[in-house]
C-alpha cells in the first residue's frame, strides 16, 4: 500500500483532477468550530486538462496578505479554455485560505505559516493538514510549480521572479529558464535564509521545476504589480508548452543574492527612516536606514549599514520597526 493509502488525508477534492475539461471546486477540510459544528474549510481549486502533457501547479495566497498571485490565478481560472491547454493546470489561488480571508500572513485558526509548515501532518493543525495534502497529493502530480509571493504588509520588493541555486544543475537550469520566461522587471537567483519547512524546499526535493516571485508589497496590489503576475503566469505556461501562444517577453535585469550579507536586521526598535529607496545603488558600509528611538527625545538614532555593494532589492514597509525585523535586502546586479 502507498503512504497515502496507509495514512489518508482529511482533505478531499470535490473535482476529478484526471478529467478533461475545466472543473471548478474545492479542497474540503472538515473543521468543527463554535459557529459550525460540522463545518469545513473550503479552499477554491480549478483543474483545466486537455489530453496528455505536463502538469503545472499554480498557487497564490501561501501568505494571506499577498495579493498579486490570487488576482492572477482567479483571473486565469476564469478565462483559460481547455482547448488552449496541452496537459493540465491545477490552480489554487489562495493556498492558505483562512489567512487569505483574514488578510493576514498566518492562519487566524492556528497561527500557522503555510510556508513553514511542510511536509505537514494529516493529524495536525488546519495549516499542517493543508500542507500535508499538497506534499503527498498535489506536488507529486506536478512537473512545474509556480508559487506567487509579494511582501505582504511588512515588506516591499523590487518586482522579481526567482529561482534557487540547487545542487542538481539540470534542474536548476530548467528553473532559471522559466524565471526568464516569466519576464518580470527583475529576475533573481535567490538565497533563502530560513528554508526549513518551506513549500519551495518540498517541491525542489521532489525534483520539481519550482519558481516563485516577490511582486512589490505593503499588503496590497497595484495595477502594475498585478499586471506582472497576470502576464508572467501566462508566459510561463506558454514557454512550457502548456498554453497556446508565444510569451510576451520584455527586458529583465538579473540579480543575485549570494549569501547572508545581503540581509540587514534591526537590533533595536523605533521609527524607521529610509535613506535609500528600492533600486538605489548602495556601497558596503553605507547607511541604508536610521532607527530613531521613540521613548523620548534627545537619543541618538541607530544606523543600519549595508554589508555589501549592490542595489536595495527589498525594504521594511511599515514606519515603525521592532528588533529582529528585516530592514533591507541588498542584491548584486549580474
Amino acid at each position: 500500500m502507498t503512504t497515502a493509502e496507509l495514512c489518508p488525508s482529511p482533505v478531499s477534492p470535490t473535482i476529478d483532477f484526471d478529467a478533461d475539461g475545466v472543473h471548478h471546486g474545492f479542497l474540503r477540510l472538515p473543521y468543527s468550530r463554535d459557529d459550525s459544528a460540522w463545518g469545513s474549510v473550503m479552499v477554491p481549486v480549478t483543474s483545466i486538462k486537455n489530453g496528455e502533457g505536463p502538469t503545472a501547479l499554480l498557487t497564490g495566497g501561501n501568505h494571506g496578505d499577498e495579493y498579486e498571485g490570487p488576482i492572477a490565478l482567479f483571473d486565469l481560472a476564469n478565462t483559460v479554455r481547455a482547448e488552449d491547454v496541452s496537459g493540465r493546470l491545477i490552480i489554487v489561488p489562495a493556498m492558505n485560505y483562512p489567512a487569505f480571508l483574514a488578510g493576514t500572513r498566518t492562519s487566524p485558526i492556528d497561527k500557522g505559516n503555510m510556508n513553514r509548515s511542510f511536509p505537514g501532518r494529516p493529524d495536525g493543525t488546519v495549516t499542517q493538514k493543508i500542507a500535508d495534502y499538497f506534499q503527498r497529493f498535489l506536488l507529486p502530480m506536478a512537473d512545474i510549480v509556480l508559487d506567487f509571493h509579494s511582501g505582504g504588509r511588512t515588506l516591499d520588493f523590487m518586482p522579481f521572479c526567482a529561482g534557487h541555486i540547487l545542487p542538481d544543475k539540470a534542474q536548476e537550469a530548467k528553473i532559471f529558464d522559466l524565471v526568464a520566461a516569466f519576464s518580470a522587471p527583475y529576475s533573481m537567483k535567490m538565497l533563502e535564509i530560513d528554508a526549513v519547512g518551506m513549500y519551495d524546499t518540498a517541491a525542489e526535493e521532489m525534483g520539481k521545476v519550482f519558481i516563485t516571485t516577490e511582486l512589490r508589497g505593503g499588503g496590497t496590489a497595484t495595477a502594475e504589480s498585478a499586471g506582472y503576475a497576470k502576464r508572467g503566469v501566462r508566459n510561463v505556461l506558454k514557454a512550457s508548452g502548456l498554453l497556446k501562444g508565444q510569451p510576451e517577453l520584455g527586458p529583465t535585469q538579473w540579480l543575485d543574492m549570494p549569501d547572508g550579507d545581503c540581509f540587514s536586521f534591526a537590533e533595536d526598535g523605533g521609527l524607521l527612516e529610509p535613506l535609500v529607496d528600492l533600486g538605489g545603488v548602495v556601497r558596503k558600509g553605507e547607511v541604508l536606514a536610521r532607527i530613531h528611538p521613540v521613548g523620548r527625545t534627545g537619543l541618538t538614532p541607530l544606523d543600519v549599514k549595508a554589508k555589501m555593494d549592490g542595489v536595495l532589492a527589498a525594504r521594511h514597509f511599515p514606519g515603525l520597526i521592532k528588533p529582529g525585523d528585516c530592514v533591507g535586502v541588498v542584491a548584486i546586479a549580474v
